[in-house]
């Protein structure tokens, strides 16, 4: 297939705006050509009022949010203020646009992304627009995973939401344009946009390249991993530092499909970024005209009157799962897309996921549990041949509207087939997997459900013996030290969206029990989440969560659990008076943090099966 792209030297990110240009597949014309970088300010004039009559002809006020913050005398200060941060007296006569950006240094999913927004800006302003830049806030998970650092992922999921719609509603804009590079700052963008419902457009900040080492192309999961083998004694020191200094090469989100490339491929899919944009490289001049074109097409959007509202409906959420089902992607979409439905008022329920899942099939070899990086599907054209093949056989649904302005199946019209021979999307008659790997559990340790992945590598079933932890750390130090043994359920409880707080994903014990090679022997369990990266037989989300009684915090070491990925089931096989009696002896721990960010989120924060929103 496609070799590694680049050396090993720590500091390759250097090489990156060279290395990676012109390596992406041209696969069907985008929606918008990128604005060119300077109009004069005749052109300006002109295409402002052509869009102004426009608008207004057709009903659409194209300056319906920023007219009452900018215009009239009484205003004066506001337009003052904007003066002093590049305003020019014509400018107020355009419509507003904030663009969000993610960036900061604190990830390389990020690092990038304040170039990215300066080239929205350019597509605003090439199209009569007036763009103003404002940030928010990201943390990684692969920094902070298996820390309480952890614990603020997904609460930073809310803060993001939180900001970008506090500042759009306050500032008056009249359009959106938000880029996101890491694993929340995607939901938490739609999240708002849906809250907002003014004309937006999100950018996937892209994927990063492979690391390479010995011709073998790595990613941040391959440290990970490597880091359960230097503790079974399978690679030295130098080993491990060899991986860990070439798996991560320069800027972009985590190369598998994973939780970041899941959710970007989702929200294409869902209508809300423009065709491809979730299947480009972060450092490549496709991604910089993308930005471009996503700035020009919220232009268009304010134009059309077209918002979050015409686009995300229950039909654009299942194209989104059956994009997200189809690529073997995260189980966080899950978390997420309840989260960003609730946010548009769009009723989406646990169990639609096993209703698509029914009949969608696994067709992407991608890691982590495939072969293959993002950065080599876009090599062979991204999800949008895929799209194609799926809308033919009718599991998309073509009529939804997206942010191009025109429908899916008009975006996928022009899409070139897979080039012969690829193996990295497989043809629907030969399917990874006929169903979804994403599988929604009930029984009597997950009342209110549970969410599997079950890629059919590690089996469809699993009968053991309960190992239980309090915490990922007392889990994860029992796997490094050769306690866990074959037909062991490891179960981490207390780690749930309350319990936690935070809701912590477990990528540090799933990747070390795949480095002791015990991926086919052991299962886990958990009120927590999993990273995209994790594989093998794992169970997350359990609900009601351990903090809040559910039975996962009466479960005893010993005890025999049974999952059954066919049958749907979770079951702990005592007695139902026996489970009772637990029950009813059971006794609520003390909240962990009786103060700050954290105790607001466990004391809003609503289950897992209903997307951990907090309002």
């Amino acid at each position: 297939m496609v070799g590694c792209p680049l050396g090993c030297p720590l500091f390759l990110a250097t090489l990156l705006p060279t290395a990676s240009q012109a390596r992406q597949r041209s696969t069907g014309g985008a929606p918008f050509l990128a604005p060119a970088r300077k109009n004069s300010a005749f052109q300006f004039q002109l295409r402002t009022l052509e869009n102004d009559l426009y608008m207004k002809k057709n009903g659409h006020d194209p300056r319906e949010f920023s007219a009452p913050v900018v215009d009239g005398p009484e205003r004066a200060f506001s337009r003052g203020m904007l003066y002093a941060v590049g305003f020019k007296k014509e400018d107020f006569k355009k419509p507003i646009i904030g663009v969000a950006s993610t960036w900061s240094e604190v990830t390389p999913c990020n690092v990038h992304i304040d170039k990215l927004a300066r080239e929205v800006v350019q597509g605003v302003e090439g199209a009569a627009g007036k763009s103003i830049t404002f940030n928010t806030i990201t943390v990684s998970d692969g920094i902070s995973m298996g820390t309480e650092g952890m614990k603020y992922s997904m609460v930073s999921r809310e803060i993001i939401a939180d900001s970008i719609e506090a500042v759009s509603a306050a500032e008056g804009f009249d359009g959106v344009v938000a880029v996101g590079g890491c694993d929340k700052n995607m939901p938490g963008c739609l999240i708002a946009l849906a809250r907002l419902n003014r004309p937006s457009v999100f950018v996937y900040g892209g994927t990063i390249l492979p690391g390479c080492l010995n011709g073998r192309n790595l990613d941040i999961v391959s440290i990970f991993e490597a880091v359960g083998a230097h503790s079974s004694g399978k690679i030295s020191d130098q080993e491990l530092e060899a991986v860990e200094s070439c798996a991560i090469p320069g800027p972009g989100s985590c190369g598998g499909m994973y939780t970041a490339n899941t959710m970007a491929s989702a929200i294409e899919a869902l209508g809300m970024s423009l065709p491809n944009s979730s299947a480009q490289a972060a450092i490549s001049e496709e991604k910089l005209a993308d930005c471009r074109s996503a700035g020009a097409a919220v232009l268009n959007l304010i134009k059309r009157g077209i918002r979050p509202s015409d686009i995300l409906s229950k039909e654009s959420f299942e194209n989104a799962m059956t994009v997200a089902i189809a690529l073997g992607g995260s189980t966080n979409a899950v978390l997420h897309l309840l989260a960003i439905a609730h946010a548009a008022g769009v009723r989406l329920k646990l169990d639609d996921w096993t209703r698509i899942g029914k009949r969608v099939p696994v067709l992407a070899d991608l890691k982590p549990s495939g072969r293959y990086t993002m950065w080599e599907l876009v090599q062979i054209g991204g999800i949008i041949p895929m799209m194609k093949i799926l809308l033919q056989e009718g599991l998309l649904h073509g009529d939804c509207l997206t942010v191009s302005g025109k429908t899916l199946k008009q975006n996928l019209a022009p899409v070139k087939p897979y080039p012969k021979g690829q193996e990295i999307i497989r043809p629907l008659k030969n399917p990874i997997k006929p169903e979804s790997h994403l599988v929604v559990l009930y029984g009597n340790l997950a009342p209110e459900g549970a969410v599997a992945k079950i890629s059919g590598k590690e089996g469809l079933s699993f009968s053991g013996v309960a190992r239980v932890f309090e915490s990922e750390e007392k889990a994860l130090r029992a796997i490094l030290d050769d306690k866990i043994k074959k037909g062991d359920v490891i179960v981490i409880r207390f780690e749930g969206p309350k319990g936690g707080p935070g809701m912590r994903e477990m990528l540090s014990p799933t990747s070390a029990i795949m480095g002791k090679g015990l991926g086919k022997e052991v299962a886990l369990i958990t009120d927590g989440r999993f990273s995209g990266g994790s594989h093998g037989f794992v169970i997350g989300h359990v609900t009601p969560e351990a903090f809040v009684g559910g039975p996962l915090a009466v479960v005893k070491n010993g005890d025999p659990i049974s999952i059954d990925a066919e049958k749907r089931t979770i079951d702990l096989k005592i007695s139902k008076a026996e489970l009772q009696e637990r029950l009813k002896a059971w006794k609520p721990p003390k909240p962990k943090y009786p103060r700050g960010v954290l105790a607001k989120y466990a004391g809003q924060v609503k289950p897992a099966s209903l997307g951990a929103v907090t309002d």
